[in-house]
């Protein structure tokens, strides 16, 4: 998709990713389809007392991002980030805020900031991608949970973050 001139269509896909799980990809995934570029944006976001530094955080994201990049052809780039989101994605040359909805519930939520979001920085459209059925339910923090209780969370996120996430519950 990318032109020889640089790319066109620039999208930013922020989250915690603490930790990041099989539905953030999947929607990485879908995003990376319609996209030239995806910058995935790990908010510092101390406040939600995170499992993982940031510095690991974006370690996982990258890793787990790498074979979607290379499948659709483009570049994922995983960066930190602690500003508001749109003084972010201007930052990165984004034009497009990608999220996902799992449920009603999510909604609100993400209508309310889009809509926050438009007053802040109008040339940057805010996408909502729907997660397929199989991924619906997956939320960090129930991953969190679930595995803070000794419950199997292999089916929520992918090999490399459930070995790490095993070893710091473990530690």
């Amino acid at each position: 998709m990318a032109e020889s001139s640089g790319p066109r269509r620039i999208g930013l896909y922020p989250g915690t990713f603490d930790p990041v799980t099989n539905g953030h990809l999947d929607v990485i995934g879908r995003a990376a389809r319609i996209l030239d570029k995806l910058v995935v944006g790990v908010a510092i976001n101390t406040g939600k007392g995170p499992l993982f530094p940031i510095e690991e955080r974006v370690e996982l994201v990258q890793s787990e991002v790498n074979a979607i990049a290379s499948k659709n052809g483009m570049v994922i780039e995983v960066l930190p980030f602690d500003t508001l989101l749109v003084q972010f994605a201007r930052k990165v040359g984004a034009t497009m805020i990608v999220r996902g909805l799992r449920a009603v519930s999510d909604f609100d939520y993400e209508f309310q900031m889009a809509g926050m979001n438009y007053r802040m920085a109008p040339d940057v459209e805010t996408v909502f991608l729907m997660a397929s059925e199989t991924h619906q339910f997956i939320a960090s923090r129930l991953v969190k949970e679930v595995a803070m209780l000794g419950g199997d969370i292999t089916s929520f996120v992918p090999p490399l973050t459930h070995e790490r996430m095993m070893k710091r519950l473990r530690g």
